[in-house]
């Protein structure tokens, strides 16, 4: 018995690699925030050492049920200061890596649930 749907109307991420992502195939080179609700902008960060408090309050301003923070190639928190505005409106923010954050988008538009992937797009470093 299947139970999803063939196509999702929801915007999903369909690949990511070292300095992009595809939105619905279209390949992303920057930071940009992702929405179930057809939200989609360019995050101005570049690298995580970019990131401020107003980064996550902008995110707090949409209303999403959880934000899903893609912090780069790896795992990286961001201050807990930073998160009041989140918390205020009790907005779920989970952290992961980046490649992380897409799949975990990806199935949680699918259900359904007004959700944004915040993610950090870094440039890969030149020699690695």
């Amino acid at each position: 018995m299947k139970l999803q749907p063939d196509k999702s109307d929801v915007q999903t991420l369909t690949a990511h690699g070292p300095g992009w992502v595809a939105i619905n195939h279209e390949r992303v080179e920057q930071s940009v925030v992702l929405g179930s609700r057809g939200e989609r902008f360019v995050w101005n960060c570049a690298r995580f050492e970019e990131l401020g408090p107003e980064h996550f309050a902008q995110l707090a301003a949409i209303g999403a049920e959880t934000v899903i923070f893609g912090s780069g190639a790896r795992i990286r928190f961001p201050q807990p200061a930073w998160l009041r505005p989140l918390i205020d409106r009790r907005t779920g923010l989970e952290t992961m890596d980046t490649a992380a954050a897409c799949r975990t988008y990806n199935i949680l538009a699918s259900e359904g649930r007004h959700v944004l992937a915040a993610l950090l797009v870094e440039a890969p470093i030149a020699g690695k």
